[in-house]
């Protein structure tokens, strides 16, 4: 039974990441792989057969914690023959890579000032990602979104045959289930939501990289009556304090909900009115096709991986680079005020998700995990 070694420096119920990292352990372990996780940290409860092991290591710096977790981890390995290494974060070692992350090389060089290459976080994460993507590395990439495979070339000439396109992965429990309404009324009315309420959803951690503070501007610039009966709840692993307090300053204390990860996401798809996702960068968002299998309009940034599926299933809108506060505006008023325009939406995401190659994601990963040992792997 070979060993197969996952390593992500941080595992909860509710990341994106780490769901795609469970549901590919999963299958490799069904296909008869041996599963042990490196960790920092496991939150949760751990699958029957899997060997968790909780690297030992403090850092002020997280830089610092990475690179004595990568440390510690090679060490460890060395105890016992293993058949992969494969990382959900970027680091040395690995035979393969689960491309969840963007390239950190072109955010520094776009989005931030010149003087950060000169801190020790730049220079730890550039050698880490170059440890992945250097044109001499054996690393094999499974991407799950085409659009930053352009920037690895350009930063790293990371050879083209390295680089694995895989299908998204949506939870098959995600799709919008046959007593959908009778749902949607139980949740509408746990939450004291009116018939004539519309509920928006923005779900996701990292509530700052995902916009939703450009989600509650334009909630706030809603022409009265629409605003007025406007709610929206978001839901995800991060700090809520300071949206709450922009919530307040825009007069939306009373129609705002921000909470906590949590594991019933398809009852608020179903229950809310519009997915609401103005990302300022995402290499994917998994939620937009959890949004689009549920059958609930999104509004969206084209700076999604995953924008794209909703263009061609016309389930929303998709809003061009570069972006502007005001085209979001009028797009959220011009879907809170057309019901029919929803409908329809939903209809082409339900049509869409019946015949979309957008679930076999776990399975592709793992085709590409347990390949050969001759295949392209380490030597």
């Amino acid at each position: 039974m070979p060993l197969i070694a996952f390593l992500l420096y941080k595992y909860f119920p509710f990341g994106g990441l780490q769901r795609d990292f469970l549901a590919i352990a999963l299958e490799c372990q069904r296909r008869g792989a041996r599963i042990r996780v490196y960790t920092l940290s496991w939150q949760g409860e751990i699958p029957a057969g899997f060997e968790v092991r909780i690297a030992p290591v403090r850092a002020f710096f997280n830089h610092k914690r990475n690179e004595k977790f990568t440390a510690w981890v090679a060490a460890d390995l060395e105890r016992e023959p293993y058949a992969r290494v494969v990382g959900f974060n970027k680091m040395p070692g690995l035979d393969v890579y689960y491309a969840a992350d963007p390239c950190f090389l072109e955010k520094a060089a776009t989005l931030r000032h010149p003087f950060y290459r000169l801190t020790g976080r730049y220079r730890h994460f550039a050698a880490y990602e170059r440890a992945v993507f250097d044109v001499a590395a054996n690393t094999r990439i499974l991407m799950i979104s085409a659009t930053q495979q352009p920037f690895f070339i350009r930063h790293y000439a990371t050879p083209p045959e390295r680089f694995f396109l895989l299908p998204p992965g949506i939870a098959p429990d995600r799709r919008r289930p046959a007593n959908a309404e009778a749902i949607r009324a139980g949740f509408r009315q746990e939450f004291n939501l009116d018939d004539d309420v519309l509920l928006l959803a923005q779900i996701g951690s990292g509530f700052k990289t995902k916009g939703l503070d450009r989600s509650l501007k334009a909630m706030a610039a809603l022409p009265v009556e629409l605003r007025a009966r406007t709610c929206l709840i978001a839901i995800g692993q991060d700090e809520a304090a300071p949206f709450l307090t922009q919530a307040r300053a825009l007069g939306l204390a009373e129609q705002v909900q921000i909470l906590k990860g949590r594991d019933d996401i398809p009852r608020f798809l179903l229950g809310a009115d519009l997915l609401i996702h103005p990302a300022y960068n995402e290499n994917t968002g998994t939620v937009l096709l959890e949004a689009l299998v549920s059958g609930l309009p999104a509004l969206v940034t084209d700076v999604c991986g995953y924008a794209h599926y909703i263009s061609e299933a016309d389930a929303g809108r998709v809003l061009a680079s570069p972006f502007t506060q005001e085209a979001l505006d009028v797009a959220l008023a011009e879907l809170l005020a057309n019901a029919e325009q929803r409908r329809s939406f939903s209809r082409n995401a339900l049509a869409y998700a019946e015949s979309a190659d957008i679930y076999a994601l776990p399975q592709r990963a793992a085709d590409k995990i347990l390949a050969s040992p001759g295949d392209v792997f380490r030597a």
